[in-house]
């Protein structure tokens, strides 16, 4: 059974970090071609927030993160990372990893095989 698990999210003031984790069961992070970040805040869609294709390590990001947010994997944990910097009160959401077997859009929810439950993110003013 795979399970994806993210930890990490929190309350913090504007300005502040946070590092989300999403560890993955079942399967092995090398064996996705895509592992991303979303985000949905109460009465919007769900956003991309971060991408990553580990095969060429290449990375996108929302323009709103761009700069301050920062995706990464470790194999060896078998997990991938997000780290998020100088957050800002719209930054606010529940966070969701999520990866794919095969290569698509990144921001695409609908290219994903498999998400985690998420975690909340609180910043404050």
């Amino acid at each position: 059974q795979v399970q994806l698990a993210e930890s990490g999210g929190g309350s913090v003031q504007t300005g502040g970090s946070l590092r989300l984790s999403c560890t993955v069961s079942g399967i092995t992070a090398a064996s996705q071609s895509l592992m991303g970040w979303f985000r949905q805040a109460p009465g919007k869609e769900r956003e991309g927030v971060a991408g990553l294709f580990p095969s060429s390590h290449t990375t996108y990001y929302a323009a709103s993160v761009e700069g301050r947010f920062t995706i990464s994997q470790d194999y060896a944990k078998n997990a991938w990372y997000l780290q998020m910097n100088s957050l800002q009160p719209e930054d606010s959401a529940m966070y969701y990893c999520a990866s794919s077997r095969y290569v698509g859009g990144w921001n695409v929810p609908g290219t994903y095989d498999y998400w985690g439950q998420g975690t909340q993110v609180t910043v404050s003013s």
